[in-house]
């Protein structure tokens, strides 16, 4: 099959997306790769042929057909509901556009390959959770709402799609969070602010992915064709503490309660992308098992976690030397009720 394969890749409007359309461009097996999105693409797509369509369309039936695609990569379920214009719209374009996504691949007898970029939100993060997720561990507490919901069921979508195509190939990865010097998310604006709220008496345990793996190991599902569900995240285990350190980042500890109203004044000032879940998250942290990623897909990330964590750390202006200035900003900006934590801090 080599240099034959013909692969689709959504959500190239994004630089993750149209960095991994460019990477599976440059490989030997691949013959043709299209991008397809609502917007055209910032930057250089290479060799990629780009299609301006919507998943939430059925015509992406028509454009799979067209192109006689073998090969899936769905890449455009998004975490941030500024990006998306909204929460309502971010989840229409995570859930609808994955199901009309999958109903024109189960329409299509070319499709032989469906690679689904999710992520370990899926597992959720509470006081119950393993210290250690395996793939075939559910989460302790369903998610009610949010990113990690629409994660959720996307996954169980999938999942309907590989019992009714049983002979499509379905590779879902789930990657831990993916940091790197471009990428925007949840968790990279977090870091970035000049002072950073943490959850009192709580130091939340982190994995991290590079951006240059996740785009490696997408590009290793798609040649390796091994189906299955399988955890993404560069080795090791890095403390939210030790995170701050390496910033050299001031951090101000305060209840949970007070970092969820920060959270949300950030978000209507867009400052961060601050969710419930994430809120979560960084009370708890969360570990996931990697095993089958080494031994069953054969992919090993270049990065450990600590390693991507400190590549991303150097590309940050340090924060540390105007603590106090920092500070009073953050405390006359604050919700009245969320001062306290501050000023305490």
């Amino acid at each position: 099959m080599a240099g034959d394969r013909v692969v689709l890749v959504t959500g190239v409007s994004r630089d993750l997306g149209r960095h991994v359309a460019r990477s599976l461009a440059t490989d030997p097996s691949v013959g043709r790769v299209i991008g397809v999105d609502v917007v055209p693409p910032r930057g250089d797509i290479g060799d990629v042929s780009f299609v301006r369509a919507d998943i939430r369309n059925p015509v992406i039936a028509k454009v799979i057909a067209k192109e006689r695609v073998d090969t899936v990569v769905h890449m455009s379920v998004i975490s941030t509901p500024g990006s998306a214009g909204g929460r309502n719209t971010m989840k229409e374009l995570n859930v609808i556009g994955t199901m009309q996504l999958l109903a024109a691949c189960q329409k299509a007898p070319s499709v032989e390959h469906l690679v689904v970029k999710s992520t370990t939100t899926v597992y959720g993060a509470s006081s119950r959770d393993p210290a250690m997720f395996t793939e075939d561990m559910q989460p302790r507490r369903a998610p009610g709402s949010g990113y990690a919901k629409d994660v959720a069921e996307i996954e169980s979508y999938v999942r309907g799609f590989a019992r009714r195509r049983p002979d499509v190939r379905v590779t879902t990865l789930r990657c831990a969070n993916v940091i790197g010097a471009h990428v925007v998310s949840p968790m990279t604006s977090y870091f970035r602010l000049p002072v950073v709220p943490t959850v009192l008496g709580y130091d939340a345990r982190l994995q991290f992915l590079h951006e240059r793996d996740l785009v490696d190991v997408l590009r290793h599902a798609v040649r390796a064709d091994i189906p299955g569900t399988f955890n993404i995240a560069g080795d090791g285990i890095l403390m939210l503490s030790q995170a701050m350190r390496r910033l050299q980042r001031p951090t101000v500890p305060m209840p949970g309660f007070a970092v969820g109203q920060v959270g949300s004044f950030l978000r209507s000032a867009r400052m961060a992308d601050f969710s419930p879940e994430q809120l979560g998250f960084l009370t708890y942290g969360r570990g996931v098992d990697t095993t089958r990623m080494r031994e069953e897909l054969g992919f090993e990330p270049s990065m450990t976690t600590e390693e991507a964590f400190a590549e991303f750390a150097q590309s940050l202006t340090p924060t540390g030397g105007r603590t106090e200035r920092v500070l009073g900003t953050l405390a006359d900006a604050l919700p009245s009720t969320a001062k306290v934590g501050v000023l305490d801090g």
